[in-house]
C-alpha cells in the first residue's frame, strides 16, 4: 500500500477510495497521535484531548464527518463540531480554543465526488510528513480500531457552529484591528464574490460587507453536489462575466474550501496567486513590514514574479508545491508572506494555513488605501507565459521513465535561460503535471505538448 496521505491531506472518491471505515479508523489514529500522546507534556495534560471538526458542503461530507466524530469520541476525544465552515477557519479555532487537533472535510477545488480528510495539530499548523507518518503507522498497526473504553472516557461531542462568529470578527481586526471599524476599509468598492457554492457560501460575502464593500454573491447556494461545478476559483469566466455585467470594481473567486483567492479585474482580466502575492509583497515592504524582506513561494510561481520581486530589491525563496511547505519555510526564516500561484497565500500575522477571504479583505485593502485599481496594481508584474498540461497516469511510471526524462532534458535544452520547465506529479490527483514557461506562448505550447505527448505514449 502507498502512503495514504498527499500533499493536502487524504483525497479520494468518498465511498469508493474514502470511506466511513477508512475515516473513523484514520480518526482513531489521529486521535493517539495528536491527541494526548501529542502534547507537550502530556502528564500534565489532564483530562482528555479536545477536537475541532469542520466540513465543506459535500453530501459525502455528511457520513464522513460522522465517522470522524465518532472516531475522535470513541478514542477518548471531547469533540466541538463546527458544521459547514472553511478550512483556514478550522485551522484558526484550532488555535483559538485550544484544541489538540483539528479535522476537516473537504476536498478543495476537486469535483463533488471527491473529499478528503485534512488534520491541523495544535495552535492550528499542518501537520509534518514526519507526524502523518505516524498516523499511518498507528493506523497500520490497529486495524481493529478501539478496543475498549478510554482511560480518561469516551469523548463528548458538542455543536459549535457559533465560534464562526469568532473567526468572523478575527478577519475583520486583521485590517485594522477592529472587528467593528469606524471607517470601514473597503468602503466604495463594488465587489462580486464566487463562494463556488462552497464552505465559504456565507461567510465570504459577509466579512466583505463587514468592512464596508458592496457585495454581489455568486456561487453561493450549496447543494451537496454542485460545489465547484462551473463556478469558483476553477472557472474564472464565471465571476469575470458578472464583474463586467455589474460593472464592479473587482471579482473574488474562492475554491469548494475557501483556502483559495484568485481575483479578476474590472475588465475580468485573470489576477493569479502571483500576482496578488507580488501587491501584497510591496505594500510590506514600503510599509517595513515585510520580515528578512522576502517572501516565500513554490517552485509553480512564475518568472515574471520572480523578476519583479528582484526589482523591488525582495528575496524569493522556493519550496515544492504545497502550502504546508510554504508555511515550513516560512516559520524556518521568521517570514510573514508566501503563497503559491493557485492562490493559496498565508499572511502568516493572522494565519497558519492559506486563507482565501483574509487575502481577498487584505488584496481589496491595498487597492482602497492607494486609490487605484486592481489593474493598476498588478502592473507590479509581468506575467510571462506559463502552459500547464495534465496527464493522467501512473505518476511512478512516469517517474521513473528514461524517455520522459530525455524529453524533458530536451526541452529544457531549448529554453535555455528564457525559460524553464517542470515535470511533477500531483499530490492530489492521479496525474503527472507538465509546466512550460518561456517569453513567447507558442514555444511553451510547442514543448509542454511535446513533453505530454511522451509521457501519454509511456504510459500507454
Amino acid at each position: 500500500m502507498g502512503r495514504l496521505f498527499g500533499t493536502d491531506g487524504i483525497r479520494g472518491i468518498a465511498g469508493c477510495d474514502l470511506t466511513a471505515r477508512l475515516a473513523l479508523d484514520v480518526s482513531v489514529a489521529a486521535a493517539y497521535v495528536l491527541g494526548m500522546h501529542g502534547r507537550p507534556d502530556p502528564a500534565d495534560a489532564g483530562g482528555r484531548a479536545r477536537a475541532v471538526v469542520g466540513r465543506d458542503p459535500r453530501a459525502s461530507g455528511e457520513f464522513l464527518e460522522a465517522a470522524v466524530v465518532a472516531g475522535l469520541a470513541s478514542a477518548g476525544v471531547d469533540v466541538l463540531r463546527l458544521g459547514v465552515i472553511p478550512t483556514p477557519a478550522v485551522a484558526y479555532l484550532t488555535n483559538a480554543l485550544d484544541a489538540d487537533l483539528g479535522v476537516v472535510l473537504s476536498a478543495s477545488h476537486n469535483p463533488a465526488p471527491d473529499n478528503g480528510i485534512k488534520f491541523f495539530g495544535r495552535g492550528g499548523r499542518k501537520l509534518p510528513d514526519a507526524v502523518e507518518d505516524q498516523i499511518e503507522h498507528v493506523l497500520a498497526q490497529s486495524p481493529d480500531g478501539v478496543t475498549g473504553p478510554p482511560a480518561a472516557g469516551f469523548g463528548r461531542v458538542l455543536d459549535a457552529q457559533s465560534e464562526q462568529e469568532r473567526y468572523l470578527h478575527h478577519l475583520l481586526a486583521s485590517l485594522d484591528g477592529d472587528p467593528v471599524p469606524a471607517h470601514p476599509p473597503l468602503a466604495g468598492l463594488r465587489v462580486v464574490v464566487d463562494c463556488a457554492h462552497g464552505a465559504a457560501y456565507a461567510m465570504a460575502p459577509e466579512a466583505l460587507r463587514r468592512a464596508g464593500a458592496e457585495v454581489i454573491a455568486i456561487g453561493v447556494e450549496p447543494g451537496g453536489h454542485n460545489i465547484n461545478q462551473g463556478c469558483g476559483s476553477t472557472c474564472l469566466d464565471t465571476v469575470a462575466a458578472v464583474v463586467r455585467a455589474q460593472g464592479a470594481d473587482a471579482g473574488i473567486a474562492h475554491d469548494g474550501d475557501a483556502d483559495r483567492c484568485l481575483a479578476v479585474d474590472a475588465d475580468g482580466q485573470v489576477v493569479d496567486g502571483d500576482q496578488i502575492l507580488a501587491i501584497l509583497a510591496t505594500e510590506l515592504n514600503e510599509e517595513g513590514r515585510l520580515a528578512g524582506d522576502t517572501v516565500v513561494v513554490t517552485v509553480m510561481s512564475n518568472l515574471g514574479f520572480r523578476l519583479a520581486m528582484n526589482d523591488a530589491g525582495i528575496q524569493v525563496v522556493e519550496t515544492p508545491v504545497g502550502d504546508r511547505y510554504v508555511l515550513e519555510a516560512m516559520l524556518a526564516g521568521h517570514h510573514v508572506l508566501g503563497g503559491e500561484q493557485s492562490g493559496h497565500i498565508i499572511l502568516a500575522e493572522h494565519a497558519t494555513t492559506g486563507d482565501g477571504i483574509l487575502t481577498a479583505l487584505h488584496l481589496l485593502a491595498v487597492l482602497a488605501r492607494r486609490g487605484v485599481t486592481l489593474a493598476e496594481a498588478s502592473k507590479v508584474m509581468t506575467r510571462y507565459p506559463q502552459v500547464l498540461i495534465n496527464v493522467p497516469g501512473d505518476k511512478d511510471r512516469a517517474a521513473a521513465s528514461i524517455e520522459v526524462a530525455s524529453a524533458v532534458d530536451a526541452a529544457r535544452a531549448e529554453l535555455g535561460s528564457s525559460g524553464r520547465i517542470l515535470v511533477r506529479p500531483s499530490g492530489t490527483e492521479p496525474i503527472i503535471r507538465v509546466m512550460v514557461e518561456a517569453v513567447d506562448t507558442t514555444q511553451a505550447e510547442a514543448l509542454a505538448r511535446r513533453v505530454a505527448t511522451t509521457i501519454q505514449q509511456t504510459l500507454a
